[in-house]
């Protein structure tokens, strides 16, 4: 009886992460592909990311009033909010949207695919995480088929250096909120609380942003497709960001990185054969390889979990 309940939590334990894990991932992949098209019918990257991620903060503070979740107000909840949000959402996003119309949205997608390495080094130096073999060589598996990628993207004739080096910014961006996000998670709040809140403080960030630059984030009235792909854009990130702090609480920092490499497995395909994109060189190779690095960091985990409840 006492080895079932194990099993059983063991299962437990695996199964939500594993399923926010695919789930988000998808979600990332899509909305890559969704930020190339808004380039293409005219919506610049600020206004499109603004305008989404108000949405998106709308949509989830709604669902956290229905769950009757409060979002806390502390000075060390309002910190949270704003850092992560800078990090994680407006700067990171906003570099890797503006790089799409010079690099691709398959480019884009599989570069997510490289926090990773970054979250794992900064985990382990953290004591965040146990060094455990099978992880380690997942995150490097992953990478290393990432990086495949991104060099031949490199040596490319057509290819411009300087969008290359602001896009590959976004995945230091991201391994450094993965990091900070469970470091200073506020005691007792839950995760359909913070993802609202930082939302919303991404939505003020970007918003200045804007009013202290030449940038705006003013859009059209008058059509309805590029309303209509902010209003797609707000439900896909209001399904990321909130899975994406699901499984910052149950999976931990480094398989929440992988959320990049799913991503990549989902948007390149979408932006080939929707978006007409040339497949990027070296494909084949990358993705098998950032696929294997997946299952061998979410059977780690599982390996782990299973060795620590047998010696409880």
């Amino acid at each position: 009886m006492n080895d079932l309940l194990k099993k059983n939590a063991r299962k437990a334990t695996w199964l939500v992460p594993f399923a926010c894990l695919l789930a988000g991932g998808a979600l990332t992949g899509i909305s890559t592909n969704l930020a190339k098209y808004a380039g293409d019918i005219g919506l610049t990257p600020l206004a499109f990311l603004f305008w989404s991620i108000t949405g998106a903060a709308i949509i989830l503070l709604i669902v956290s009033f229905l769950r009757k979740e409060a979002l806390p107000f502390s000075a060390h909840s309002i910190e949270y909010y704003f850092v992560a949000a800078f990090v994680s959402v407006a700067a990171a996003n906003l570099l890797l949207f503006s790089a799409i119309p010079h690099v691709g949205a398959g480019f884009v997608a599989l570069i997510i695919s490289l926090p990773p390495l970054l979250t794992y080094v900064g985990a382990l130096m953290l004591r965040m995480e146990r060094f455990y073999l099978i992880r380690a060589l997942g995150v490097v598996t992953a990478l290393f088929g990432a990086g495949v990628l991104a060099i031949h993207k490199l040596s490319a004739p057509e290819s411009s250096v300087f969008w290359t080096l602001v896009a590959l910014c976004g995945p230091v961006l991201l391994a450094i909120g993965n990091i900070y996000r469970s470091l200073r998670w506020p005691d007792n709040a839950s995760s359909g609380a913070l993802a609202p809140g930082m939302l919303i403080a991404a939505a003020l960030l970007l918003g200045l942003f804007s009013a202290f630059s030449d940038f705006s984030v003013a859009i059209s009235l008058d059509a309805w497709l590029p309303l209509g792909l902010i209003a797609v854009q707000a439900w896909v990130f209001a399904g990321q960001f909130f899975l994406l702090f699901l499984l910052q609480k149950t999976g931990g920092p480094v398989l929440l990185s992988l959320l990049g490499a799913v991503g990549a497995v989902v948007g390149v395909p979408i932006a080939i054969f929707l978006q007409g994109e040339r497949p990027p060189e070296g494909l084949f190779l990358g993705a098998t390889l950032i696929a294997i690095g997946v299952v061998l960091v979410t059977w780690g985990g599982v390996k782990m979990t299973t060795v620590t409840i047998k010696d409880e």
